[in-house]
């Protein structure tokens, strides 16, 4: 794998998602998000190079490196980043969502209501 940190990754990837999902579409600065946009698309393309060969990150089994690596990745599309280019990603990302207790940086905990007494 070529040298590849979760700072190449979130700074990029979960930045650009922010800014198009939660702030004010009319106030992104283009060329910031153009920026975060190539350095994402690098970091993807490290991860697309190594899961092609290799079913997780660490090893051939699901870790705590997968865990935090799709966090952001799941939802990468938010910030106008383009999985389809990555299949080796998307089957990871199918991977992932099959492992027991999955959970979705979308999902949200039951209300306290909904608790089992």
């Amino acid at each position: 794998m070529d040298v590849f940190e979760q700072s190449s990754h979130e700074p990029n990837i979960a930045v650009a998602r922010f800014w198009l999902m939660h702030g004010d579409p009319d106030a992104v600065d283009a060329d910031a998000l153009a920026r975060k946009h190539a350095n994402g698309h690098a970091a993807l393309a490290v991860m697309e190079g190594h899961l092609a060969e290799h079913p997780f990150f660490v090893g051939t089994r699901y870790s705590l490196a997968d865990i935090t690596l799709y966090a952001y990745t799941h939802v990468a599309e938010d910030g106008g980043f383009d999985l389809s280019t990555y299949p080796a990603i998307l089957a990871w990302l199918g991977r992932v969502r099959a492992e027991p207790n999955h959970i979705r940086i979308t999902d949200r905990p039951p209300a306290a209501s909904d608790a089992a007494v």
